[in-house]
C-alpha cells in the first residue's frame, strides 16, 4: 500500500466517523466505506464485495432509545484494511474479512462511549456559551464534537494501517483451515440473519406478495441487477396505481376500500 493510499484511507475512515453522527453522505456505510478504501488502494471490485456483504449485516443495525447499535463504522472500515494488508480477495479472505468485523463493531461501542463521554463537557461548554451568546464558541464545541467522532476512526485505522503486512498475511496464514472455514460460514450466516432482521421489521400481508415475486424472480440467473430493479420499479408504480384506482372502493363489493389494494384482497380471505 503506497503512502497515497495510507493517507486517503485515512480520511476516509475519518470522514467515515464524522458520518455515524450526521448521517449526510452515508460514507460510514458499509457499501459506500469499503468500495472507496478498495477503490484508492486499487482494489476496487473486492471492496464492493466486502461492503455489500457487510451492508447486509449492518441493514438490522439501529440506535433504538438509549440502545446503542454496533459500530458499523470502523467495522467496515478496518474489516476492509485487514483484507487489504491480507492480501486475500478470494472468497474465503473477503468471509474472513466479514467475520471479523463483528468483534470490531462490538469493540467500536468502547470507544464511542468514550467520545460520547467527552462530549457531555463541550454540551456543557456549548451550553455557556450560549448564555454568553458567544456563536463562534458554540460553532466550535461543535466542530470538536464532529472531529472526535471522525478521529475515533481514523486513529484505530491508522493503527492498523502502520502494522506490516507481512505480520497480518503471517497472522491470517498461520490461522488452521477449520477456524477459516468456520469464520467463513458464520460470517455467511450473520449476513442472513441481518437480513432475517430488516424482513422481520417490514413483513406485512401486503409485502410478503412482492417479497415472493422478488425472490422467485431473483433465482433466474438470465436476469441482471438492473432488470431485477427495473422490474422492482414497475411493481412500485404498479402498486401505487392500483391505490389510486382500486383501493378506495373499485376492488371490494361494499365501496369501502382501505386505500391498499392487496390489503382489501387478502381482508377478503
Amino acid at each position: 500500500m503506497s503512502i497515497i493510499s495510507m493517507v486517503l484511507v485515512v480520511i476516509i475512515a475519518f470522514f467515515a466517523g464524522m458520518e455515524g453522527i450526521l448521517d449526510e453522505f452515508q460514507i460510514h456505510q458499509p457499501l459506500v466505506s469499503a468500495t472507496l478504501i478498495g477503490l484508492v488502494t486499487g482494489h476496487l471490485t473486492a471492496g464492493i464485495i466486502l461492503g455489500g456483504s457487510l451492508q447486509m449485516i449492518a441493514l438490522g443495525w439501529a440506535n433504538i432509545g438509549a440502545a446503542v447499535a454496533p459500530d458499523v463504522a470502523l467495522a467496515s472500515v478496518a474489516s476492509a484494511i485487514i483484507m487489504i494488508k491480507g492480501n486475500n480477495f478470494t472468497p474465503t479472505g473477503i468471509s474472513v474479512a466479514v467475520a471479523s468485523a463483528i468483534p470490531l463493531a462490538v469493540a467500536g461501542l468502547f470507544l464511542t462511549m468514550i467520545v460520547r463521554t467527552i462530549s457531555v463537557g463541550l454540551t456543557h461548554g456549548a451550553d455557556a456559551a450560549a448564555k454568553d451568546g458567544n456563536y463562534r464558541a458554540i460553532e466550535r464545541y461543535h466542530l470538536i464534537g464532529i472531529m472526535l467522532q471522525g478521529l475515533r476512526i481514523a486513529i484505530p485505522a491508522a493503527l492498523l494501517i502502520a502494522i506490516p503486512a507481512s505480520a497480518v498475511q503471517n497472522a491470517l496464514a498461520a490461522m488452521p483451515e477449520w477456524l477459516t472455514g468456520g469464520m467463513a460460514i458464520g460470517g455467511g450466516m450473520v449476513v442472513a440473519v441481518g437480513y432475517a432482521l430488516v424482513i422481520n421489521m417490514m413483513a406485512t400481508r401486503e409485502v410478503w406478495p412482492f417479497f415472493a415475486i422478488g425472490f422467485a424472480l431473483a433465482a433466474v440467473s438470465q436476469l441482471t441487477l438492473i432488470a431485477l430493479g427495473a422490474i422492482g420499479v414497475a411493481l412500485a408504480f404498479i402498486y401505487l396505481n392500483l391505490s389510486k384506482m382500486g383501493g378506495n372502493g373499485g376492488g371490494g363489493s361494499n365501496g369501502n376500500g382501505s386505500g391498499d389494494p392487496v390489503g382489501d384482497i387478502l381482508d377478503q380471505y
